[in-house]
């Protein structure tokens, strides 16, 4: 209980993310709580000094998560650099190639990630569709930018025959079935609710092995037809 003050203490130099100080208190106090269940007292180190790991570990971690709707940093480099790039800019705007190399070679990441996560960072959320209230001098939304797979009339009549087609063969393949081949694969892969082996088994009076062998020797001949 006498720590809650350092929690307190470690949460406000996180209120520059724009979230609630009182989430991170809180997520600060669990980190808290689990630091007090793994500490011995005999290694000869302070409680303050082994929890401090813990309750910003618990901060970082719901920082990343509420920071923004997408998630700008997934791999542990990534996640070093979204709590230190800022920290490492010497001034405003886009850092240079001197600038990326030094952050780079401090905080033990690749050039590129420094550049991606700068980018990431300067960026903002989007919305996937346009607002209600949207005027018609606004930019477009994400969403006008996808290609309608489905406003092609030549892939719809295609997608349509070769439907057909798969529906005739599997027709005539099952014409060809015997009367027990072709209920089988009906209650097996046709029917909603489809029959386990055990059920078919029961029902012909025979083991389960032998249902699955007529299966497969009926899927065995569909196959043949298909292919055709």
């Amino acid at each position: 209980m006498s720590h809650l003050r350092f929690v307190v203490h470690v949460a406000r130099g996180y209120s520059g993310y724009g979230l609630q100080l009182a989430d991170l208190i809180q997520e600060g106090n669990i980190g808290l709580m689990k630091a007090v269940k793994r500490f011995d007292p005999d290694q000869g180190v302070r409680l303050v000094s082994f929890a401090v790991h813990w309750i910003r570990a618990e901060m970082h971690e719901f920082i990343l998560k509420n920071w923004r709707i997408v998630k700008v940093a997934t791999t542990k480099a990534q996640r070093k650099l979204f709590f230190n790039l800022r920290k490492s800019k010497k001034r405003l705007g886009w850092m240079n190639a001197a600038e990326v190399s030094a952050v780079a070679q401090d905080l033990g990441v690749p050039e590129a990630t420094v550049r991606e996560m700068e980018s990431r960072l300067s960026g903002r959320d989007i919305g996937f569709e346009a607002p209600a209230d949207a005027d018609d001098d606004a930019k477009p939304a994400p969403e006008a930018f996808l290609i309608d797979e489905g406003a092609d009339p030549y892939d719809n009549v295609a997608e349509a025959d070769q439907s057909d087609n798969q529906l005739s063969t599997l027709s005539t393949a099952m014409d060809k079935l015997d009367e027990r081949s072709r209920h089988i694969i009906q209650r097996r892969w046709l029917d909603e609710d489809k029959a386990t082996l055990q059920e078919l088994a029961d029902e012909y009076g025979v083991s389960a092995e032998r249902i699955r062998q007529v299966e497969a020797n009926a899927m065995k001949k569909m196959r043949g037809l298909f292919a055709a």
